[in-house]
């Protein structure tokens, strides 16, 4: 039997040493128009001088007058949406593009200890208690996640053949089981992660040490349906 701690490769050998994040976590965005004829506005100055035009050169290639090019650019007037599209075209750029400064809502979850919801899924026949501790169903990042706490006993059944589209993460916190990714075994204990290609047949292979507990948070396409 393979375990983790033999079939693991660590993050500096598969990427050669260099960190495969291109995100910064400290990055702080421009502040949010709370108006949203300010927002399309600034957009359309911004994308019109990225392209390196002047409002003359936009007014020639959308058929907007210079006068209605200006006000929409200072945030004076609502434009239509056949404006809109015109711009769209001419820029280059989707419509949605002029509406990304616009301050809208967005959604948290906040969980208390104990409080997540029991819900029943696929392994709970196997003697798996799921917890859900959040869902956002709609949001700006075109991912759902679903991140669970996930509950093993004596009553479980081991169940190494979940299979379902998106990426998963473990992360063990008490207990101790060997859970199977494919074809390669990891043995997992407290403070042990893994993340994986949930596409693969997954699950807990062998109950060591009980009760167990690890949390797992599950993602996929905002816009397919898992089976």
């Amino acid at each position: 039997m393979k375990t983790k701690r033999e079939a693991a490769t660590q993050p500096d050998e598969a990427h050669g040493g260099r960190t495969p994040f291109s995100q910064d976590p400290h990055a702080v965005r421009e502040p949010k128009e709370n108006n949203l004829e300010m927002a399309i506005g600034h957009e359309v100055r911004a994308y019109r001088k990225k392209l390196g035009i002047t409002v003359t050169d936009l007014a020639a290639a959308t058929g907007i007058s210079l006068g209605m090019l200006s006000k929409i650019e200072n945030g004076n007037i609502s434009p239509s949406l056949t404006t809109l599209q015109s711009l769209s075209r001419a820029l280059g750029v989707p419509m949605t593009a002029f509406f990304r400064r616009y301050e809208e809502p967005r959604n948290a979850v906040f969980v208390k200890a104990g409080q997540g919801i029991e819900l029943e899924r696929r392994g709970t026949r196997a003697g798996h208690q799921y917890n859900l501790l959040g869902h956002i169903d709609n949001n700006t990042s075109g991912v759902i996640v679903e991140p669970y706490i996930i509950t093993l006993t004596a009553d479980s059944d081991v169940f190494p053949t979940f299979q379902h589209e998106g990426m998963e993460f473990l992360y063990m916190l008490e207990g101790e089981v060997i859970y199977r990714h494919g074809d390669q075994l990891f043995q997992m204990q407290p403070g042990d992660s893994l993340f994986f290609d949930a596409d693969a047949p997954h699950g807990p292979e062998q109950l060591v040490k009980l009760p167990s507990k690890y949390l797992s948070i599950i993602s996929y396409p905002q816009q397919n349906s898992r089976s």
